[in-house]
Protein backbone atom coordinates (compact mmCIF):
# COMPACT_ATOMS: atom_id res chain seq x y z
CA UNK A 1 0.00 0.00 0.00
CA UNK A 2 1.39 3.74 -0.77
CA UNK A 3 2.21 5.80 1.64
CA UNK A 4 1.03 9.35 2.19
CA UNK A 5 2.85 12.28 -0.10
CA UNK A 6 3.46 15.76 1.54
CA UNK A 7 3.88 18.24 -1.09
CA UNK A 8 5.34 21.90 0.00
CA UNK A 9 5.79 25.10 -2.26
CA UNK A 10 7.11 27.83 -0.35
CA UNK A 11 6.23 31.37 -2.06
CA UNK A 12 7.50 35.27 -1.05
CA UNK A 13 4.59 34.93 1.15
CA UNK A 14 3.28 31.95 2.31
CA UNK A 15 4.07 28.15 2.84
CA UNK A 16 1.25 26.28 0.76
CA UNK A 17 1.32 22.07 1.89
CA UNK A 18 -0.78 19.51 0.65
CA UNK A 19 -1.00 15.61 1.81
CA UNK A 20 -1.80 13.09 -1.03
CA UNK A 21 -2.44 9.73 -0.58
CA UNK A 22 0.41 8.76 -2.83
CA UNK A 23 2.96 9.92 -4.89
CA UNK A 24 1.93 10.24 -8.15
CA UNK A 25 -0.69 12.22 -10.64
CA UNK A 26 -4.13 12.73 -9.74
CA UNK A 27 -3.35 10.70 -6.20
CA UNK A 28 -6.32 12.01 -3.52
CA UNK A 29 -6.27 14.80 -1.50
CA UNK A 30 -6.37 13.98 2.28
CA UNK A 31 -5.20 17.37 3.87
CA UNK A 32 -4.03 20.69 2.85
CA UNK A 33 -3.85 24.70 4.50
CA UNK A 34 -1.46 27.55 4.07
CA UNK A 35 0.81 29.69 6.72
CA UNK A 36 2.02 32.72 6.04
CA UNK A 37 6.28 32.77 6.29
CA UNK A 38 6.22 34.24 9.64
CA UNK A 39 3.91 31.70 11.39
CA UNK A 40 6.26 28.83 9.71
CA UNK A 41 6.88 27.19 13.35
CA UNK A 42 3.25 26.54 13.99
CA UNK A 43 3.04 23.74 11.60
CA UNK A 44 4.19 20.97 13.25
CA UNK A 45 2.06 21.71 16.85
CA UNK A 46 -1.11 23.05 14.80
CA UNK A 47 -1.91 21.99 11.65
CA UNK A 48 0.54 19.05 11.13
CA UNK A 49 -0.23 17.75 14.53
CA UNK A 50 -2.65 14.85 13.40
CA UNK A 51 -1.53 14.09 10.21
CA UNK A 52 -0.46 10.95 9.32
CA UNK A 53 3.02 10.35 8.50
CA UNK A 54 4.07 10.74 4.98
CA UNK A 55 6.38 7.80 3.42
CA UNK A 56 8.35 11.06 1.74
CA UNK A 57 7.93 14.99 0.89
CA UNK A 58 9.00 17.01 -2.16
CA UNK A 59 8.90 20.71 -1.98
CA UNK A 60 9.83 24.13 -4.13
CA UNK A 61 11.05 26.83 -2.32
CA UNK A 62 11.72 30.43 -3.52
CA UNK A 63 11.82 32.44 -0.22
CA UNK A 64 15.53 31.70 0.55
CA UNK A 65 17.70 29.60 2.30
CA UNK A 66 16.61 31.04 5.98
CA UNK A 67 12.94 29.76 5.63
CA UNK A 68 14.04 26.70 3.90
CA UNK A 69 15.64 25.81 7.11
CA UNK A 70 12.66 27.19 8.72
CA UNK A 71 10.52 24.51 7.10
CA UNK A 72 12.64 21.72 7.64
CA UNK A 73 13.13 22.06 10.97
CA UNK A 74 8.47 22.11 11.05
CA UNK A 75 9.30 18.75 8.94
CA UNK A 76 11.83 16.71 10.76
CA UNK A 77 9.97 17.61 14.01
CA UNK A 78 6.87 16.16 13.06
CA UNK A 79 8.00 13.60 10.64
CA UNK A 80 9.75 10.73 10.30
CA UNK A 81 11.10 11.54 6.56
CA UNK A 82 13.86 13.55 4.71
CA UNK A 83 12.99 16.88 3.11
CA UNK A 84 13.83 17.05 -0.39
CA UNK A 85 13.80 20.24 -2.83
CA UNK A 86 13.37 20.74 -6.59
CA UNK A 87 16.08 22.31 -7.91
CA UNK A 88 15.60 23.53 -12.07
CA UNK A 89 17.46 21.67 -14.15
CA UNK A 90 18.32 21.30 -17.78
CA UNK A 91 15.62 18.81 -18.19
CA UNK A 92 13.11 16.85 -15.97
CA UNK A 93 9.40 15.27 -16.82
CA UNK A 94 9.27 15.91 -19.97
CA UNK A 95 10.08 19.91 -19.80
CA UNK A 96 13.77 21.06 -21.68
CA UNK A 97 15.07 24.13 -19.97
CA UNK A 98 15.75 26.87 -22.08
CA UNK A 99 17.12 29.56 -19.67
CA UNK A 100 20.80 30.39 -19.81
CA UNK A 101 21.37 29.12 -16.91
CA UNK A 102 19.11 26.38 -15.81
CA UNK A 103 19.60 25.92 -12.23
CA UNK A 104 19.07 29.64 -11.77
CA UNK A 105 15.51 29.45 -12.98
CA UNK A 106 13.10 29.35 -10.07
CA UNK A 107 12.15 26.35 -8.87
CA UNK A 108 8.37 27.22 -8.71
CA UNK A 109 8.23 28.52 -12.22
CA UNK A 110 10.48 24.86 -13.37
CA UNK A 111 7.66 22.65 -11.16
CA UNK A 112 4.33 24.91 -12.24
CA UNK A 113 5.49 23.96 -16.43
CA UNK A 114 6.28 20.54 -15.41
CA UNK A 115 2.30 20.46 -14.08
CA UNK A 116 0.91 22.41 -16.85
CA UNK A 117 2.31 19.95 -19.51
CA UNK A 118 1.24 16.89 -17.62
CA UNK A 119 -2.09 18.46 -17.34
CA UNK A 120 -2.21 19.57 -21.00
CA UNK A 121 -1.16 15.99 -22.77
CA UNK A 122 -3.99 14.30 -20.32
CA UNK A 123 -6.63 16.10 -22.21
CA UNK A 124 -5.18 15.87 -25.52
CA UNK A 125 -2.53 16.01 -28.17
CA UNK A 126 0.70 18.10 -27.32
CA UNK A 127 0.18 21.75 -27.69
CA UNK A 128 2.70 24.91 -26.89
CA UNK A 129 1.66 26.57 -23.58
CA UNK A 130 1.68 29.64 -21.77
CA UNK A 131 1.85 29.04 -18.36
CA UNK A 132 1.34 31.77 -16.11
CA UNK A 133 1.80 32.77 -11.81
CA UNK A 134 -0.03 35.54 -10.08
CA UNK A 135 1.51 36.34 -7.09
CA UNK A 136 3.84 38.43 -5.22
CA UNK A 137 5.30 38.75 -8.79
CA UNK A 138 3.95 37.82 -11.90
CA UNK A 139 5.70 35.16 -14.22
CA UNK A 140 4.59 34.30 -17.70
CA UNK A 141 6.60 31.33 -18.95
CA UNK A 142 6.73 29.68 -23.17
CA UNK A 143 6.77 26.25 -24.15
CA UNK A 144 6.40 24.59 -27.24
CA UNK A 145 4.56 21.43 -28.43
CA UNK A 146 7.91 19.69 -27.79
CA UNK A 147 8.20 20.73 -24.11
CA UNK A 148 10.85 22.89 -24.84
CA UNK A 149 10.70 25.92 -22.43
CA UNK A 150 11.60 29.39 -25.00
CA UNK A 151 11.73 31.40 -22.15
CA UNK A 152 9.82 33.76 -19.60
CA UNK A 153 8.87 37.17 -18.33
CA UNK A 154 8.93 38.50 -14.81
CA UNK A 155 6.91 41.57 -13.95
CA UNK A 156 5.60 43.05 -10.81
CA UNK A 157 2.36 42.10 -9.04
CA UNK A 158 -0.56 43.95 -7.96
CA UNK A 159 0.50 44.68 -4.70
CA UNK A 160 4.01 45.74 -5.60
CA UNK A 161 3.19 47.83 -8.36
CA UNK A 162 0.91 49.68 -6.31
CA UNK A 163 3.18 50.21 -3.28
CA UNK A 164 5.33 51.75 -5.95
CA UNK A 165 3.07 54.36 -6.96
CA UNK A 166 2.24 54.94 -3.14
CA UNK A 167 5.82 55.86 -2.60
CA UNK A 168 6.73 57.95 -6.01
CA UNK A 169 3.55 60.05 -5.71
CA UNK A 170 1.94 62.24 -3.57
CA UNK A 171 -1.67 61.55 -2.42
CA UNK A 172 -2.29 57.92 -3.73
CA UNK A 173 -3.00 56.21 -1.03
CA UNK A 174 -6.43 55.30 -1.99
CA UNK A 175 -8.27 52.59 -1.40
CA UNK A 176 -8.26 49.56 -4.12
CA UNK A 177 -11.09 49.73 -6.54
CA UNK A 178 -12.45 47.71 -9.35
CA UNK A 179 -11.30 46.72 -12.90
CA UNK A 180 -13.02 49.04 -14.95
CA UNK A 181 -13.41 49.35 -19.48
CA UNK A 182 -12.72 53.64 -18.19
CA UNK A 183 -12.37 54.10 -14.52
CA UNK A 184 -13.59 57.08 -13.45
CA UNK A 185 -11.91 57.39 -10.06
CA UNK A 186 -8.60 56.81 -8.62
CA UNK A 187 -9.20 53.46 -6.82
CA UNK A 188 -10.32 52.01 -9.85
CA UNK A 189 -7.54 53.65 -12.24
CA UNK A 190 -5.20 52.13 -9.90
CA UNK A 191 -6.51 48.57 -10.03
CA UNK A 192 -7.40 48.74 -13.90
CA UNK A 193 -3.89 49.94 -14.60
CA UNK A 194 -2.21 47.42 -12.52
CA UNK A 195 -4.71 44.37 -13.67
CA UNK A 196 -4.81 45.78 -17.14
CA UNK A 197 -0.51 45.74 -17.06
CA UNK A 198 -0.32 42.12 -16.17
CA UNK A 199 -2.99 41.49 -19.15
CA UNK A 200 -0.95 43.20 -21.87
CA UNK A 201 2.40 41.38 -20.78
CA UNK A 202 0.55 37.88 -21.04
CA UNK A 203 -1.64 38.73 -24.43
CA UNK A 204 2.13 39.53 -26.01
CA UNK A 205 3.24 36.76 -24.54
CA UNK A 206 0.29 34.27 -26.32
CA UNK A 207 1.05 36.64 -29.52
CA UNK A 208 4.89 35.51 -29.48
CA UNK A 209 4.32 31.87 -28.89
CA UNK A 210 1.30 31.74 -31.71
CA UNK A 211 4.11 32.89 -34.09
CA UNK A 212 6.43 31.12 -33.10
CA UNK A 213 4.92 27.83 -33.09
CA UNK A 214 2.36 28.27 -35.56
CA UNK A 215 -0.29 26.48 -33.29
CA UNK A 216 -2.84 28.46 -30.49
CA UNK A 217 -1.14 27.80 -27.06
CA UNK A 218 -3.19 25.70 -24.33
CA UNK A 219 -3.22 29.01 -21.46
CA UNK A 220 -2.84 28.20 -17.91
CA UNK A 221 -2.69 30.32 -14.75
CA UNK A 222 -2.33 29.42 -11.46
CA UNK A 223 -1.08 31.72 -7.88
CA UNK A 224 -2.95 33.37 -5.32
CA UNK A 225 -4.60 35.97 -7.18
CA UNK A 226 -4.94 34.29 -10.51
CA UNK A 227 -8.81 34.13 -9.68
CA UNK A 228 -8.99 37.76 -10.34
CA UNK A 229 -6.95 38.05 -13.37
CA UNK A 230 -8.83 34.82 -15.26
CA UNK A 231 -11.75 37.02 -16.14
CA UNK A 232 -10.26 40.20 -17.74
CA UNK A 233 -8.29 37.85 -19.73
CA UNK A 234 -8.70 38.08 -23.74
CA UNK A 235 -8.42 34.18 -24.95
CA UNK A 236 -9.54 31.19 -22.79
CA UNK A 237 -7.27 30.93 -20.03
CA UNK A 238 -7.95 27.44 -17.32
CA UNK A 239 -7.21 28.43 -13.38
CA UNK A 240 -5.63 25.67 -12.27
CA UNK A 241 -5.12 26.52 -8.01
CA UNK A 242 -3.30 23.21 -7.69
CA UNK A 243 -0.40 23.47 -10.72
CA UNK A 244 2.38 23.85 -8.43
CA UNK A 245 1.27 20.72 -6.61
CA UNK A 246 0.93 18.88 -9.65
CA UNK A 247 4.02 19.64 -10.48
CA UNK A 248 5.54 18.22 -7.68
CA UNK A 249 3.19 14.81 -8.03
CA UNK A 250 4.39 14.56 -11.58
CA UNK A 251 8.55 14.98 -10.24
CA UNK A 252 7.94 12.16 -7.34
CA UNK A 253 6.31 9.75 -9.77
CA UNK A 254 9.26 10.02 -12.60
CA UNK A 255 11.75 10.33 -9.58
CA UNK A 256 10.74 6.91 -8.23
Amino acid sequence: MASPFLAIDIGNTRLKWALYDAAHPGAALQAHGAEFLDHIERLADGPWADLPAPGAMLGCVVAGDAVRRRAEEQIVERFDCAPRWVVSSAAEAGIVNGYDHPTRLGADRWVAMIGARHRMLDAGPARPMVVVMIGTAVTVEAIDAGGKFLGGLILPGHGIMLRALESGTAGLHVPTGEVREFPTNTSDALTSGGTYAIAGAVERMVQHVRSHCGAEPACYMTGGAGWKMAPVMNGDFELVESLIMDGLLVIAQARG
